[in-house]
């Protein structure tokens, strides 16, 4: 049923786009002026370091691949999007766009005079000052030229139909983004222009309707696009499973805070982006998450379960999970994060529980000296049962979340 109202929209999209675009058809927009950019050295380093807050090199950047010359796969429930190649290379890259281009794409979508997808967050980059796009465009036209061509999206019809993003902008392009956290400091205004524009959180972590709009009701609320579910961000989702201020600021600089460390489509946040924001941006951008009135951390609760249960979970734990994680579950560092407490086991949803002990955790290196040792799948060595129960113990015991989880749950994700 769902599929079915799905597809007649989209139809219907398509064919009522189809009045506002067919005149377009063929044609390419220019620039809207054609003035000379000249940028100085101080635009150009700041726009460095505006790059890196907006993570544009993980989608930019391919695996193994030129710094920007795109390429990296961005899997969706529409199919796969392609990051594209925005290094000044003027067959492949952005080398013949100016400045209004590079504006007009951030802003509205629109790429001289070809609709963009969402995938590319203008959605969120819609918020950027002139001056910051300014910058960034200012930076692009430094780095290396890559002469790689676009990869073509993968997506699944009518998805396919580019021209039906023009109605889709009418209806759901908007200025602003619903805050998550309330407040009114100068730290919680930056936060909200770190968090809502340049770091684009939303695109990840706020649920998405039936048409790829994000859910203005649940600013933040979690979303599964990908593998690994993006978590709840709320003041009060963050509260639940124990974060403070302090400990936001360390994850964002570090990569790793008593609740765990960045993993999934985190790990690229951080790795590119969060760990070179300056001090000041780091502690706005925590602030703003959790606002200028943060409730209180939860310390984990206590959770009546099976003994019996409890001690086949055990019994794997000690088997498989203990030498790393500590028979108290107090981590090792440098090897591997707590358990106790840990953010991802205190999840009401064993999503992501269940995901990391089936796939593993690839070796994580992060800022300083910090880094986590690779964790291995247990897919193949596991069985549903024995993940199962692993997970209810886990949950049960260091993360005060109910011992529900069955094999078929498990089964699911395989």
């Amino acid at each position: 049923m769902k599929r079915a109202l799905l597809t007649r929209f989209a139809h219907g999209v398509l064919l009522a786009a189809c009045a506002l675009t067919l005149a377009a058809c063929g044609r390419e927009e220019s620039s809207t002026s054609g003035a000379a950019f000249t940028p100085t050295p101080e635009q150009v380093a700041r726009g460095r370091y505006l790059t890196r807050a907006a993570d544009c090199a993980a989608c930019h950047t391919a695996k193994d691949g030129a710094p920007f010359a795109g390429g990296a796969p961005l899997a969706s429930p529409y199919g796969t999007f392609y990051g594209s190649n925005i290094t000044p290379d003027k067959d492949h890259g952005i080398g013949n766009w100016s400045a209004d281009d590079f504006y007009a794409a951030l802003h509205d979508g629109n790429a001289r005079g070809k609709r963009l997808y969402p995938s590319m967050p203008y959605t969120s980059y819609r918020q950027l000052s002139r001056a910051d796009t300014d910058a960034i465009y200012a930076y692009l036209m430094t780095v290396k030229p890559v002469a790689v061509a676009n990869q073509a999206n993968d997506l699944k019809f009518p998805y396919s139909l580019r021209f039906g993003m023009a109605l889709w902008d009418m209806v759901f392009l908007k200025d602003a983004l619903p805050d998550a956290s309330a407040g009114q400091s100068a730290d919680w205004q930056r936060g909200r222009y770190l968090a809502n524009a340049l770091g684009h959180c939303a695109e990840c972590h706020t649920p998405r309707n039936v048409f790829g709009q994000l859910v203005d009701a649940k600013p933040l609320s979690g979303a599964a696009l990908g593998r690994v579910v993006a978590t709840d961000i709320t003041p009060a989702g963050l509260a639940g499973r124990g974060w403070t201020a302090a400990d936001l600021q360390t994850f964002f600089s570090v990569g790793i805070a008593p609740q765990g460390s960045a993993f999934g489509e985190m790990y690229p946040v951080v790795h590119l982006s969060t760990q070179y924001l300056n001090k000041d941006d780091v502690r706005a951008l925590s602030v703003y998450l959790l606002g200028d009135t943060p409730p209180a951390p939860q310390p984990v609760k206590a959770v009546d379960a099976d003994a019996a249960q409890l001690a086949a979970g055990r019994s794997v734990y000690l088997a498989v999970c203990a030498g790393c994680h500590g028979l108290a579950g107090e981590g090792k560092p440098h090897v591997a994060v707590p358990m106790n407490g840990n953010s991802t086991v205190r999840q009401a949803d064993p999503h992501n529980l269940l995901v990391a002990m089936l796939d593993g955790i690839d070796t994580q290196k992060f800022a300083g000296l910090e880094d986590m040792q690779a964790m291995p799948a247990f897919a193949s060595t596991l069985s549903d049962d024995e993940l199962s129960q692993l997970a209810n113990y886990l949950r049960a015991t260091w993360g005060g979340q109910s011992a529900n989880v069955v094999a078929a749950d498990v089964k699911a994700l395989r």
